[in-house]
């Protein structure tokens, strides 16, 4: 799996990050933790991202693309020596503020959220452990009695619950505001929204999305590399023995079995994302049925060429198989997305990418062929 080290703290993903939370709050360690709550114009990160600083040790994650390290950070000592979370507007279009030394002129305004680590982020990782969606409230301005900090969770059914270390936040406000968090959550999006004298962001959390994938050959160990640097939690599935963590170390988890029991394998069905890449066509064709008859993960890609592919659909024919549309809808074979490389790494990107599109809910075309903004809106 992905280890972020403080080498390299750039490279952190969110599952990285999630991670060093928990193990921050296990150990009862300082931390500040920086979100973009709102972006006016262009940036780097859209809102929603996160950055962690301790008190003790290097940032990790990212809230710019660089230009705004140095001073979140000391705004996120700030804010760990007080104790009280703030929101800080950084404008970056107008090239006279001086306000923090910067003068980027960089098409955007950028509101970011800074605060404590502290228990109230328990509960709202603890879901998304367990496979579940939240939808993190937070006050993060305002002029009214509400403190700014304070925070509610929405669990996967809709449920409000307070948490540790902080004020609820009003039900006035949360009943004002019920149609965004009915719209975000579960999205995965971010979004602010002011109501009187107050701005609630509203921060819809996703599970961390598995990539599985089934083989032990040779070609198999990039791609487990890439999936797991772009944020995969990656789980690999052999139908042969001899193959463990070792075999497979960017893996976060390592299984053998029949191709029948692939679907032990499968996590939260909503966000795996299964490639099957065994090169023996019984095998792939037994995991492939499996997967699209026994599960309803959203994509299941399948290594080789179309004619490949003819012959495993004649092989279930003969038995008596007949995939559905919605099956063969899901299925995307050959793998992987038109980069035009022929090495091992190259095939191993075009299928992370294909993957990574399929979870973003995206075709995975070239950004400058697309209109509008490069990162989806939410409508207000």
């Amino acid at each position: 799996m992905t280890q972020a080290t403080s080498e390299d703290p750039w490279s952190v993903t969110e599952t990285d990050l999630r991670e060093q939370m928990r193990s921050l709050r296990r150990n009862d360690a300082d931390a500040a933790v920086v979100t973009v709550a709102a972006v006016d114009g262009s940036a780097y990160r859209r809102p929603g991202a996160k950055m962690l600083v301790p008190a003790d040790g290097e940032a990790a994650g990212a809230v710019t693309a660089g230009c705004l390290e140095e001073p979140v950070v000391d705004l996120a000592q700030e804010i760990l020596a007080t104790g009280q979370p703030r929101i800080e507007v950084f404008d970056l279009l107008d090239s006279d503020d001086d306000s923090w030394g910067l003068g980027l002129g960089c098409n955007g305004v950028i509101d970011l959220f800074v605060e404590p680590l502290d228990a109230s982020v328990d509960r709202p990782l603890a879901m998304l452990d367990n496979g579940d969606p939240a939808t993190v409230l937070t006050v993060v301005d305002g002029s009214g009695d509400t403190p700014i900090g304070s925070r509610t969770v929405v669990g996967a059914d809709g449920t409000r619950e307070a948490v540790p270390d902080r004020e609820p936040v009003p039900t006035t406000l949360l009943d004002a505001i019920g149609d965004t968090i009915d719209r975000v959550h579960g999205t995965g999006s971010t979004q602010t929204v002011d109501i009187g004298s107050a701005t609630v962001l509203v921060d819809s959390l996703q599970p961390v999305s598995d990539l599985l994938l089934f083989g032990s050959q040779n070609d198999l160990p990039p791609l487990a590399r890439l999936a797991s640097d772009v944020g995969f939690r990656v789980t690999v599935h052999s139908p042969r023995g001899g193959v463990d963590e070792s075999t497979f170390p960017h893996a976060d988890t390592v299984t053998t079995g029949h191709p029948t029991t692939i679907t032990d394998s499968v996590g939260t069905d909503q966000h795996t994302y299964a490639v099957v890449m065994s090169h023996n066509l019984v095998d792939d064709r037994l995991a492939v049925e499996t997967l699209l008859t026994e599960t309803e993960v959203p994509y299941v890609g399948l290594m080789g060429p179309r004619e490949r592919f003819k012959e495993l659909r004649e092989s279930m024919a003969e038995d008596g198989v007949k995939l559905p549309k919605s099956a063969l809808e899901r299925l995307s074979t050959p793998v992987g997305l038109d980069l035009g490389g022929g090495e091992p790494l190259e095939i191993a990107l075009s299928i992370v990418a294909e993957a990574l599109a399929v979870s973003n809910g995206c075709e995975g075309g070239r950004l400058r062929d697309r209109d509008g903004p490069i990162h989806p809106r939410i409508p207000e």
